[in-house]
């Protein structure tokens, strides 16, 4: 007799066994997604949405695409190779004295001057002459307004642009541009600028990691060896930095680090140097500001993982013959791994996103990719090349993730 029809009662209604529990699954189920159900809509509203607005912003061309309207819908009677027909032109002359007549004739230049520098004036002198012209021929009145209009590398590039798609802001993001053949090519070194400023980024926060694993490893070791309340209160000293802002613990650095500052005081006092060192605004001051408020993200997982590891391991090696080094790197620091990869992951990416303190101590050669996507986000208003910067370093963060699972595994990860 099967445990079904043992579950059967003596009456024909009577529910079966297994469809007993699988109901009873169903509502457990139900249960735990209704309590993470606030959560994930929280996470839908301010995280994913934000960052999908923000990947959409790196192909937004919206300032052709709204305010040359005809002149997209005119661009398939052009083949390239010459000027574009009357047709062209006269979409093209209508969507300026549009843009002319609302003010908009400057976002179109603005648009059309990242890739053709000088054009901005020249779209608003167009506009302006146009909107005293009520009768073509419109090809002869465009060209008139300006020569520029008269090449076909420009409509060109107008063909290329007139899409409410661009590819602009992520090839300017690697140092690319497009010729008006629709070619890809890298940009003059004068003008290639963010693949330097990547390097950098991913160097200093390279630097600060290994800075952080070197000081915040040893201090690990020593809070998992030492008696319970010793190791809290120590616990206690590395999270006060986390009871102060960010921005008053980088304000201390840039006092600290000043030429007339304690630091250079105390160097001078005890006779290490006789002139007084540039601390301040240098690469030295970014990485040692950044490792003492990153040093507790690397130290946390390294001192987690190092508390779950038995002591009973290493006096087992040093029972058998090994040495102290040897029972330590052989037996003791390869149970530290996954703390360290997770402590060094977490303070990496971290750094890839810092700000205020390279803004504060660093110099003009020590600003990181961040320093960039907030100019063009609050000064210069290029949301496109913003997002396009932001974009490649979430794919970095991406990336990172991936290799760190690849290697040592996301679910041996410890945070604490």
């Amino acid at each position: 007799m099967s445990v079904a029809s043992m579950a059967m009662g003596p009456g024909d209604g009577a529910v079966p066994l297994k469809l007993q529990l699988a109901r009873a699954e169903r509502r457990r189920k139900m249960g735990a997604l209704l309590l993470v159900a606030p959560l994930f809509v929280f996470l839908l509203a301010t995280f994913l949405l934000p960052i999908g607005s923000l990947m959409l912003r790196i192909f937004d061309n919206g300032e052709i695409a709204d305010n040359l309207p005809n002149l997209i819908q005119a661009m398939p009677d052009w083949t390239e190779g010459d000027l574009p027909p009357e047709s062209v032109y006269q979409a093209f002359a209508m969507d300026l004295k549009a843009a002319h007549a609302v003010k908009t004739t400057a976002l179109i230049g603005k648009r059309l001057n990242y890739e053709i520098p000088g054009i901005r004036s020249k779209v608003i002198g167009t506009g302006r002459a146009l909107d005293k012209v009520q009768a073509g021929p419109w090809k002869d009145a465009v060209i008139k307004a300006d020569a520029i209009w008269g090449k076909p590398e420009t409509w060109s590039v107008l063909r290329r642009e007139a899409s409410p798609f661009t590819w602009y802001y992520l090839l300017t993001a690697l140092d690319l541009r497009q010729t008006p053949t629709d070619e890809i090519v890298r940009n003059a070194p004068d003008q290639a600028i963010f693949n330097d400023i990547f390097i950098r980024t991913f160097w200093i926060s390279f630097q600060v990691t290994a800075w952080t694993l070197v000081l915040g490893f040893p201090v690990a070791y020593l809070m998992a060896r030492l008696p319970t309340r010793t190791s809290n209160l120590v616990l206690i000293l590395v999270l006060l930095p986390f009871w102060t802002s960010l921005l008053v613990r980088t304000t201390a650095w840039f006092v600290l680090l000043q030429t007339n500052g304690p630091i250079n005081d105390a160097l001078v006092a005890v006779g290490l140097t006789t002139e007084r060192l540039q601390l301040i605004f240098s690469r030295f001051g970014t990485i040692i500001a950044m490792t003492h408020i990153q040093l507790p993200f690397t130290l946390l997982p390294i001192f987690s993982v190092m508390k779950s590891i038995p002591p009973s391991h290493v006096r087992a090696a040093r029972s058998l013959g090994a040495g102290p080094f040897y029972a330590f790197w052989k037996v003791y620091f390869p149970q530290t791994i996954p703390g360290i990869g997770a402590g060094c992951l977490i303070t990496f990416i971290l750094c890839l996103g810092f700000y205020i303190t390279p803004a504060l101590v660093g110099g003009a050669t020590d600003q990181m990719v961040s320093a960039f996507i907030a100019s063009y986000m609050n000064r210069d208003l290029v949301w496109g090349l913003a997002a396009a910067l932001g974009g490649l370093l979430l794919l970095s963060t991406l990336v990172l993730y991936f290799v760190f699972n690849r290697l040592i595994g996301i679910d041996k990860m410890r945070l604490g």
